[in-house]
C-alpha cells in the first residue's frame, strides 16, 4: 500500500500548471458529449492515467470492466503522485493526453480552471443517482455549476476506536463519548490511565498531508472554514475560527498530558496507524484502509468508527479520494465515458472497500454492503458531511512539508504556543492565497 493518501506534491500543483500551461488548454478539442450515442457501444483502447497511490482500487474496477465486454480495453498507466500534476500538464501542453484521468479530487480544480477538462454536465445530470454522489467530491469537480468530472473512489477520514480499551476505561457507548472534545479528552485520559503502554490518541505530527486530512474536519464539524471566498478572491480565516483554537488546544492538552505516544512528534506517515492496529491506542483519526483493511481479524472485531467531531458536537469528514475526468483532446472520449459509467454502477461501488476505498454513492449502503463491510458503513452514511476546500492553493496550504498548516499545528501543539500557532497559520495562509489568486 502506498504510504500517503493525502500525499505531498512538492513543487507540483499551481506552480506546475502556471509554468506548463500559461495559456488556457481549451485549444484542444472538447468532445461533443451531447451527440447521439455518446458513451454507448464504444470500441478500441481507452488510456487511463491513475495515481500510483490508488492503483489497487482502480485496477479492481478496470479488470471488472475489461472482463464484462470485448469491445473496449482500458489500459492503466500509474503515475507517481508527486509527478502527477506536472506530467498531466506536460501531456496537455503537448496535445497527447490520456482519454480519462483518475485524479486526486483536491487537484481537479487546478485543471478545471485551465479549461483542460471536458464539460460533462449533461452526462452527470442524466445519471439517475446523481443526487447520491458525494457532494464534497463532486464540488471539487464543479465550476459555475458545471461538472468537469465525477467522484469515483472515496478516501474519507474518520475516527476509529478500540472498543475493548474504551470498555475497560468505563465507556460503554463510544459514539456518545466521542461526540465532542470534552468526551474525547475524558476518554483519552481514562484509556491512558489503564497503563501497560496504552494511549488515548495517536496522530502523525510531522506529516503535513496527514494533518490536513484528519485535523481539519474537527474545524469543519462546527461549520467553520479556514479558507473563505470564491476561487480568485479567497482569504484566510484561521484567526477567525474559534474551532481552530479549540482543536489546537485539545491536541496540545493531549500532548502535554502524555495521552499521545512520544513518537507522534516525528511521525511522518511511515507507520501511520500501526500503533492503533497493535491494540495500544484508544482512538485513531485515519482512514478505512489503514484502520481496517491492514488490520488482522482480531483487531477488526474490536474496532468501531464514527466521523470526526467538532469542539461542541457535529461531525465531519475529509472528502478525499479521486475524481474521473476526461481531458480535452482525448482520442476515445465516448468509450472513456462508458468506462466511467461502469465504474459508478453499484456492483463496482459496493466492492470498493475490498481495495481499501469507499463508495462515492450514498445509495451503495445496501444490505449486502453493510454485511460485507460493517466498518465502512459510518463513513458512507456520513457522505453528506464530506467536505474539502475548493481552492487552487490546497497543496501549498496543507500538503507541502513547509505548509502553513503544519507549521501552525506544530507550534501550537508541540511548542505549546497556541496563540503563536494561530498567528503563524493566519499569516501563512494569507501569503499563499495572495500569491495563488487567478
Amino acid at each position: 500500500m502506498e504510504l500517503h493518501r493525502r500525499n505531498v506534491l512538492g513543487l507540483g500543483g499551481l506552480a506546475a500548471l502556471s509554468a506548463l500551461l500559461p495559456s488556457c488548454a481549451s485549444s484542444l478539442p472538447e468532445a461533443d458529449v451531447g451527440a447521439t450515442g455518446f458513451g454507448q457501444d464504444g470500441e478500441g483502447v481507452v488510456r487511463l492515467w491513475c495515481r500510483a497511490a490508488t492503483v489497487t482500487g482502480v485496477r479492481q474496477t478496470v479488470d471488472a470492466f475489461n472482463a464484462s465486454q470485448d469491445r473496449i480495453t482500458v489500459e492503466v498507466t500509474p503515475v507517481l503522485d508527486g509527478q502527477y500534476v506536472t506530467k498531466l500538464a506536460t501531456a496537455i501542453r503537448g496535445g497527447n493526453v490520456p482519454d480519462v484521468v483518475d485524479i486526486d479530487d483536491i487537484n481537479s480544480m487546478l485543471f478545471i480552471y485551465r479549461d483542460a477538462f471536458t464539460d460533462l454536465t449533461p452526462l452527470v445530470r442524466q445519471l439517475d443517482f446523481a443526487d447520491a454522489l458525494n457532494p464534497g467530491q463532486l464540488g471539487l469537480a464543479t465550476r459555475d455549476d458545471r461538472h468537469y468530472g465525477v467522484p469515483y473512489i472515496a478516501d474519507n477520514s474518520a475516527l476509529f476506536y478500540n472498543t475493548e480499551l474504551l470498555e475497560r476505561a468505563g465507556f460503554s457507548d463510544p459514539a456518545e463519548v466521542t461526540a465532542d472534545f470534552d468526551g474525547i479528552l475524558e476518554a483519552a485520559r481514562a484509556v491512558g490511565a489503564l497503563g501497560d503502554g496504552t494511549y488515548g490518541w495517536t496522530i502523525e505530527g510531522n506529516s503535513a498531508g496527514i494533518l490536513g486530512f484528519v485535523v481539519q474536519p474537527h474545524v469543519w464539524a462546527s461549520g467553520d472554514r479556514t479558507v473563505v471566498g470564491d476561487v480568485g478572491d479567497q482569504r484566510a480565516a484561521v484567526a477567525d475560527s474559534p474551532s481552530v483554537r479549540s482543536t489546537f488546544e485539545l491536541y496540545r492538552t493531549m500532548w502535554e498530558e502524555g495521552l499521545m505516544p512520544r513518537a507522534n512528534f516525528s511521525g511522518d506517515g511511515a507507520r501511520w496507524g500501526a500503533d492503533f492496529r497493535d491494540g495500544t491506542v484508544g482512538m485513531f483519526p485515519g482512514n478505512y484502509s489503514l484502520a481496517v483493511l491492514n488490520a488482522d481479524e482480531e483487531m477488526r472485531a474490536k474496532t468501531g468508527v464514527v466521523l470526526l467531531p467538532g469542539p461542541d458536537g457535529g461531525r465531519a469528514t475529509f472528502a478525499g479520494g479521486d475524481n474521473l475526468c476526461l481531458p480535452r483532446g482525448g482520442a476515445n472520449p465516448s468509450a472513456a465515458w462508458e468506462f466511467v459509467r461502469f465504474a459508478l454502477d453499484l456492483p463496482q461501488q459496493v466492492d470498493l472497500p475490498d481495495g481499501g476505498y469507499l463508495p462515492v454513492r450514498s445509495d451503495a449502503a445496501t444490505e449486502e454492503y453493510r454485511e460485507r463491510h460493517p466498518l465502512a458503513v459510518a463513513p458512507l452514511e456520513g457522505i453528506q458531511d464530506a467536505y474539502a476546500p475548493t481552492t487552487l492553493a490546497y497543496n501549498l496550504l496543507f500538503n507541502q512539508p513547509d505548509s502553513p498548516w503544519i507549521a501552525a499545528f506544530r507550534q501550537a501543539v508541540f511548542d505549546g504556543d497556541v496563540d503563536g500557532g494561530i498567528e503563524t497559520g493566519q499569516a501563512g495562509f494569507t501569503r499563499v492565497l495572495e500569491q495563488a489568486q487567478l
